[in-house]
């Protein structure tokens, strides 16, 4: 009895060990928005140099993520995961040294990419690690080490800049790395297929240039209008060459090669679903973290620090309902949790729409729990539904694409949720009798409003801002409840009720107990 006790505490370390890895990307990730305004002064960047800070992070991120998985097939998971931990580290320490805009650039570029072999082979080692009942569980303490980072970030991260040098904000990242790498080294057992995949060289180049176009347009757009040439050219270049890429795998396989993705994966209900079900509950989730801390800073007045503070009701959440998913999946379902978890997450949106200037923390409190326990439910459930497909030999791959399609969310909503926010703002917000400078600074955002206001010594002006905020905001949050809403039915329709082992093998069944694979 000893055995299987000890195996499964070996596993939950092992889960451990991954988590304070991701923590690290995490914690990067956060700090980075606090820095942008100390960064501009000691690297004399400008805003397009301080835009691509952020940029090249997130398009390396988003570009390494399927050839990572690959990899890690190919020649072994923890290898890869391994080396993927050591080069972010140095290259965290490359973002403390540079001296230059373009030192820096290239090295958040090699962040990212690191970023996306920690992320992807997170996943990949839950994957082989775990069995399917206790999947949903690992998957939850997984997404709750990617999101821990949220408040933690910016209440470390501020500390340290009001307090220390800049580059200690990127530092932080070195020990907790190392940390990771001592874990890995001594808890995760190496896994990869007995037969290696091939290298599909035309499915890496298509698949890596396709996700960034399509990520780079998605991010122009967030920036500026979705009829600028600079955004809906790069999504047109984007979906051409997954398109191409689509097409590409099939003839592979109809030629007996090994493609890069396998097609027959979106053939599986269960996989094609779980994806989709993943990406339109992060669009959600992301709906309430992109819009509070603005929110926060901008209406009740708070610095980053309170800002981080307010998010912890949404990731106690979020804990609360990944840890509880694979309980909830034993009694009821797989479609019913991810439906009842987006039910949640949609209720929560529309709680949120109805926040005032003066709405009272507690209520906001409320909503933004609910949010994180409704997004734990969904996530963690609809992922483990994706990746119990999933067998050993293409785990690396598979994950990879999971994380490929789920990290669009973010950029989405930003988009989307950012358009309707602007748009509506700038429609309700006085303009009249400023200068036109003024003026513009006024309608361009919250922050620039409320600068204006207090130079000006209106009061008037600064609550007629932030209650244009406020609307704005109220209405972002409908549709975010609009699209998560979108996602229940097709929960309902092509999720399995459950997952067995039979054989061996990992299987989804209908209710009836006919397989759906």
């Amino acid at each position: 009895m000893n055995g299987p006790s000890t195996a499964a505490r070996t596993r939950w370390w092992i889960l451990a060990a991954i988590s304070l890895g991701l923590l690290a990307v995490g914690l990067d990730a956060t700090v980075l928005s606090l820095a942008l305004p100390t960064l501009a002064g000691s690297l004399s960047a400008d805003e397009s140099q301080l835009q691509w800070f952020v940029t090249a992070y997130t398009l390396a991120l988003t570009a390494a993520m399927l050839p990572s998985g690959l990899l890690g097939d190919r020649y072994g998971r923890k290898r890869i995961l391994l080396c993927a931990q050591v080069i972010f580290g140095l290259a965290s320490v490359g973002c403390a040294l540079a001296t230059g805009p373009a030192g820096f650039v290239v090295a958040r570029a090699v962040l990212g990419a690191a970023g996306a072999g920690m992320i992807v082979m997170a996943l990949a080692v839950i994957t082989v690690t775990f069995d399917e009942q206790e999947r949903p569980r690992a998957i939850g303490v997984w997404a709750a080490a990617n999101f821990l980072a949220l408040p933690i970030g910016p209440l470390l991260g501020g500390w340290m800049l009001a307090r220390l040098w800049w580059g200690w904000v990127f530092l932080l990242n070195v020990p907790v790395a190392l940390v990771g790498l001592l874990a890995v080294l001594a808890l995760v057992p190496e896994s990869r297929p007995p037969q290696p995949p091939g290298f599909d060289v035309v499915g890496v180049v298509t698949s890596s240039l396709g996700l960034t176009a399509l990520m780079y347009g998605v991010i122009q757009s967030g920036r500026g209008s979705w009829n600028a040439p600079a955004a809906y050219g790069p999504m047109l270049l984007g979906s051409a060459l997954l398109a191409l890429l689509v097409w590409w795998e099939r003839q592979l396989v109809a030629r007996g090669g090994t493609p890069l993705v396998d097609p027959s994966l979106f053939r599986v209900p269960s996989f094609s679903a779980g994806v989709g079900l993943a990406a339109v509950g992060v669009f959600g989730l992301f709906g309430a973290l992109f819009l509070l801390p603005q929110y926060w800073q901008a209406v009740v007045g708070v610095d980053t620090q309170g800002a981080g503070l307010r998010l912890l009701p949404l990731i106690g959440g979020m804990v609360v309902g990944a840890v509880l998913a694979d309980r909830v999946v034993a009694l009821a379902g797989a479609r019913f949790v991810v439906a009842a978890g987006l039910g949640v997450l949609a209720a929560a949106m529309l709680g949120a729409a109805t926040t005032t200037v003066s709405s009272p923390e507690w209520q906001l409190a409320v909503w933004t729990a609910a949010a994180g326990a409704g997004a734990g439910l969904s996530l963690a459930t609809a992922a483990a539904a994706a990746i119990v497909e999933l067998d050993e030999r293409r785990s690396g791959v598979g994950t990879a694409l999971v994380q490929a399609v789920v990290k669009l969310g973010p950029a989405i909503g930003a988009a989307v949720l950012g358009t309707l926010l602007a748009s509506t703002y700038q429609s309700l917000v006085p303009t009249s009798g400023l200068p036109a400078e003024a003026g513009d600074a006024v309608r361009s955002s919250v922050f620039a409003g409320l600068a204006v206001a207090r130079e000006s010594g209106s009061v008037a002006l600064a609550d007629q801002v932030r209650s244009a905020f406020v609307s704005g905001m109220d209405v972002a949050m409908r549709w975010a409840a609009v699209a998560v809403a979108i996602g229940i039915p097709f929960a309902l329709l092509f999720l399995p009720q459950r997952v067995v082992t039979g054989g061996g093998e990992a299987e989804s069944v209908d209710e009836q107990g006919h397989s759906v694979r």
